[in-house]
């Protein structure tokens, strides 16, 4: 059956993922790989076409039976040219995705954000269904967000919005300059809070870090943390609760710009601590919004795992 098929690829800061789907967002076939950010964009782009075939290969179908092709990037994106605008955590400047997909493949190629796709995807056919409106806050490698209004991504003139792991709070960290105020991703996003349990691993305060990943931040997983939670370390969960109370603020600030009908959350660590991050999301939109816009607000764990992102980005390539 010729051009039943759609492709959806996740472009994570850690790993690639490509996905085959049917008509009805059946997956047929996938192939996931690392990333490799530091490799460079070039062969970044190579990796992305080779993870893509061997999905099709998986799915046991090939480029002329694909009628969509779309990809979620983790940064800023121009929706129009297909262009990813930096991706800080992959270390890329200004990458022509679409056109190279294009060229590669023969398939029309739409580029977003990640977190878009995934919100998309959620507000779709996920834990966001009849919502009028939708928050997606998904914390990973950084912290990604995503906005849909009565169907539509929220966007910019030229660009994708909603950088919400970009929201500069009072304070100061040992990145950037004296004074300079913190990036709710370095607060909110996993780097962060690994960088943390690091710390407390070498003084002494998160025995259980230390005995599985040492003081190295790469290895101190989602998984580790939650780890640490349940067997009582009281540092690390101190940790994970100012992390979520700090990722409140952010989603407070968008509650009284926006005033969404629900917030999704989703991404590794939410996954991992679903009750302690909707608890805490919960408390602080409580304690920070506009008591008119925060009641009511539904908050959610996403419900589409690892395929949000890819489901999302093939659905509204197809739309396209």
């Amino acid at each position: 059956m010729a051009n039943k098929y759609s492709i959806g690829f996740d472009l994570g800061g850690t790993k690639m993922f490509a996905v085959v789907l049917d008509e009805d967002f059946e997956v047929k076939g996938s192939a996931r790989v690392p990333t490799n950010g530091h490799e460079g964009e070039k062969v970044g782009l190579r990796r992305i076409v080779s993870t893509t075939e061997e999905a099709m290969k998986d799915a046991g179908v090939d480029a002329k039976q694909l009628t969509a092709f779309g990809i979620g990037c983790p940064g800023v994106v121009d929706f129009e040219k297909g262009i990813l605008r930096g991706a800080t955590n992959l270390g890329w400047g200004d990458v022509f995705i679409g056109d190279y997909i294009e060229e590669k493949l023969g398939v029309k190629a739409s580029v977003l954000n990640d977190v878009d796709a995934g919100t998309y995807a959620e507000y779709a056919m996920g834990a966001g269904q009849g919502s009028r409106s939708l928050l997606g806050i998904f914390p990973g490698t950084g912290v990604g967000g995503g906005f849909v209004y009565e169907g539509k991504i929220l966007r910019g003139r030229a660009a994708s919005c909603m950088e919400i792991g970009n929201l500069r709070l009072a304070g100061t960290t040992l990145e950037g300059k004296v004074g300079d105020p913190v990036r709710l991703e370095a607060l909110a996003g996993r780097l962060g809070v690994a960088a943390a349990c690091a710390t407390e691993a070498a003084r002494g305060g998160a025995p259980s870090v230390m005995e599985i990943a040492g003081t190295d931040i790469k290895a101190i997983k989602s998984g580790t943390i939650k780890k640490a939670i349940d067997r009582g370390e009281r540092a690390v969960r101190r940790i994970m609760k100012r992390s979520i109370d700090y990722l409140g603020l952010g989603a407070s600030a968008v509650v009284d710009l926006l005033a969404p009908d629900t917030i999704v959350l989703g991404g590794g660590l939410v996954e991992k601590m679903p009750d302690l991050y909707i608890e805490g999301l919960r408390d602080a939109i409580k304690a920070n919004a506009s008591p008119a816009l925060a009641e009511g607000i539904k908050i959610k764990v996403a419900s589409l795992g690892d395929f949000a992102v890819v489901k999302g980005a093939a659905a509204y390539a197809l739309e396209r």
